[in-house]
């Protein structure tokens, strides 16, 4: 086992061989030859290219060196498009830490039964005369860049869970294709992460109606692995154990503290100086994540609309892929 493999269990590491056809003994030679393809693409500044950072990007395609540079070469091409919303690109960043506090995204301690780590967003939280939809995005990115430096999440990946209950036209109307094209290519096709799923709650009409706009950007693969369950719990349970869940959505963990993890990237460890644009070591934050704890006069509990237990475990006609939307 190479220094690569370094405190993966067991079971994650046998997971990423018959996964992602993982193999300790050629790990070297498949970055080498992804760092080799560097010299194709000279429009594009790679500014990390060391083991560890390529390793990701080979796990989020399955070691498939050809996918695995155009991912590569997507994620510092995105950055370099767009300056603006890395320029800034640190916790605290006014923007970003506005939404952190707003608990965009928000991270539950608790993995699913497959390890994967959960991210929740209450849609109606977000205030649009406090946050711009792309510090919200940003706010994802970089947790998304924090958790990502833990090799057992880019073997398990992430899963995301969208409540939209009271989220209001008005709201809606101001997902402009743009901006949801600029999110799409930020998470979709320039991150290294696996998504094992994107699950929306109470959703209203105008949501499905968004997917018209947004389908054409998206992937087949991602669009299999996104569902819609309206206010049926049961559907996604049968995905997500309410052993994993917070009782915001039927599950038996208590109300999500939504500045839990701006708490923790914010420790006190922090330091005003840490870039995270490329090289961010988060150390306090691998050695605090799993506390989530913090001092009880701050907690606050999530701000969804619903409160526990209103999700209605039925109309299971409501629950479908939105795939099947077509």
């Amino acid at each position: 086992m190479t220094h690569l493999h370094a405190g993966l269990s067991s079971e994650t590491t046998e997971k990423a061989r018959l996964e992602l056809n993982e193999n300790p003994d050629t790990l070297h030679q498949d970055i080498q030859q992804v760092r080799d393809m560097i010299v194709t693409r000279p429009d594009i500044g790679f500014l990390r290219t060391d083991d560890d950072f390529i390793l990701r990007f080979l796990r989020a395609r399955k070691f498939d060196q050809v996918e695995t540079f155009r991912l590569l070469a997507q994620y510092f091409q995105f950055r370099q498009q767009n300056l603006d919303m890395f320029q800034s690109f640190k916790v605290d960043d006014p923007g970003i830490k506005r939404a952190l506090m707003d608990g965009f995204p928000g991270v539950l301690e608790t993995p699913d039964q497959h390890g994967r780590k959960i991210l929740i967003l209450f849609a109606s939280n977000w205030d649009q005369s406090r946050n711009l939809f792309t510090d919200i995005l940003r706010a994802i990115l970089l947790s998304l860049e924090v958790l990502i430096e833990n090799p057992e999440l880019q073997i398990n990946g992430f899963i995301l869970i969208i409540d939209w209950s009271n989220f209001s036209f008005k709201q809606a109307s101001k997902l402009t294709p743009n901006i949801l094209k600029l999110a799409i290519e930020g998470l979709q096709d320039s991150f290294p992460a696996r998504f094992g799923g994107i699950h929306f709650v109470n959703q209203p009409w105008y949501i499905h109606a968004m997917y018209t706009i947004i389908k054409p950007f998206l992937k087949d693969k991602t669009r299999k692995r996104i569902f819609l369950h309206g206010n049926n719990l049961n559907s996604l349970h049968q995905l997500i154990q309410p052993e994993c869940l917070p009782s915001e959505f039927g599950g038996t963990l208590p109300p999500y503290d939504m500045g839990i993890w701006a708490r923790t990237l914010l420790g006190p460890d922090y330091n005003d100086e840490t870039e995270y644009t490329l090289t961010y070591d988060a150390l306090h934050v691998r050695e605090n994540c799993g506390g989530g704890g913090g001092d009880k006069e701050m907690m606050k509990r999530s701000q969804s609309a619903v409160e526990p237990g209103t999700l209605r475990q039925t109309d299971r006609e409501t629950s479908t892929p939105l795939l099947a939307l077509d």
